[in-house]
């Protein structure tokens, strides 16, 4: 056994080796594995008739690693590497050379439960190989690449749910060296192979006993008549009238209001916000100040007299006038102000009188503000 083949040897035991330490904790039995296999390959034949002088001796040891996914108890797909060995052999130059093949497998996989533990395997796909070939006597070298389909059948024992040992044999089409013409080979492969898959087989539950009835404790009492007993009340004094929670404290929600707080009249054709509208002025901006999380919407309006865009544009200026005094008096943000105009489309008073204009000259204030109250029964 040459130095080469005792290091390929020595990787697939040591994978092999290490297997029964990679178990998952998972719960049931997994569709992945790994494993790794040994074996002898035969190449037939060894060399081209067309260059060859004489056909010396494979070295036959092989070896390959693999994982795969099981879609279900019959059939998956497995991902591999194979080292197929090599092959001597001599051409009509007397050049000795030394050809081997290597490469990533993928293929389909069946499996066939039998009695007592055992199974039919059976496999299909194909090898993306690297056919590399050294001339002995010189220093020539050269490889070429390939897709070479394999079929293969072998049988399996379980030693457990998760350990299984099969015997394979794989037959390798074409492996062919295209560059040079000088190799056309197949190859037989007979092997052993070790395989572990992820996770634990589920164990049956066994039947649990009937349970003992309890005897009934002693019912706690519910001092505040709130539904919650005393030994989790964190808040015994809660109000009859209040809804609880579960640990007897009232429950509060938010609810959004909105307040018309005042009006502010303007004369004909003007903007300006009189004198005797700054009592109403101050109603809002002392309201703003105190609750700072309320804000405001500033509704401008005009009489039904002029142009309608005229109108819209008066309007837009009544509000806005009075937002300005809310900022540069009261010092509320711009943030909280929003101001808007409608013109003539919304009237307080319909027609086409005197006071109807008059009424409907305004601004109008309404502010939204959110309050927490107590939910009640």
């Amino acid at each position: 056994m040459d130095l080469h083949m005792m290091m390929n040897t020595l990787k697939v035991v040591l994978l092999t080796s290490m297997l029964p330490f990679a178990a998952s904790a998972a719960e049931e039995l997994t569709p992945w594995y790994v494993g790794g296999g040994v074996g002898v390959n035969n190449y037939e034949p060894s060399c081209d008739l067309k260059t060859m002088k004489t056909c010396g001796k494979d070295d036959p040891y092989a070896w390959d690693v693999f994982g795969g996914y099981m879609f279900n108890e019959y059939f998956g797909l497995e991902l591999g590497y194979r080292d197929l060995g090599r092959a001597e052999w001599t051409d009509y130059s007397n050049k000795s050379h030394d050809v081997g093949a290597r490469g990533a497998s993928l293929g389909l996989v069946a499996l066939i439960p039998l009695a007592n533990n055992w199974s039919i395997t059976a496999e299909a796909g194909a090898f993306n190989y690297l056919l590399s070939n050294k001339k002995q006597t010189s220093t020539e070298y050269y490889s070429d690449s390939g897709v070479a389909p394999y079929i293969g059948a072998g049988i399996g024992y379980n030693f457990t749910e998760n350990l299984m040992l099969q015997a394979k044999y794989r037959r390798y089409e074409t492996l062919n060296e295209k560059q040079w013409d000088t190799l056309s080979m197949e190859s037989n492969y007979w092997g052993l192979a070790l395989s572990y898959r992820f996770g634990t087989a589920a164990k049956p539950v066994a039947a649990k006993p009937a349970p003992v009835a309890p005897m009934a404790p002693a019912v706690p009492g519910d001092a505040d008549k709130d539904g919650v007993n005393d030994n989790i009340d964190k808040c015994p004094d809660t109000p009859m009238t209040h809804k609880v929670d579960a640990t007897g404290c009232s429950v509060y929600e938010f609810v959004t209001k909105m307040y018309d707080l005042g009006k502010v009249l303007f004369d004909n054709d003007s903007a300006v916000i009189k004198p005797g509208y700054y009592a109403d002025m101050e109603i809002l901006g002392d309201h703003l100040v105190k609750y700072p999380a309320h804000t405001v919407i500033i509704e401008g309006h005009a009489s039904n007299v002029g142009k309608p865009d005229y109108n819209m544009s008066l309007s837009e200026r009544r509000a806005q006038a009075v937002a300005t005094a809310l900022m540069t008096k009261y010092g509320i943000s711009a943030s909280r102000i929003k101001s808007v105009g409608y013109g003539v489309t919304k009237p307080k008073m319909a027609g086409n009188t005197a006071e109807a204009h008059r009424v409907n000259r305004r601004i109008e204030a309404i502010v939204t503000g959110t309050e927490k109250r107590v939910v009640l029964r």
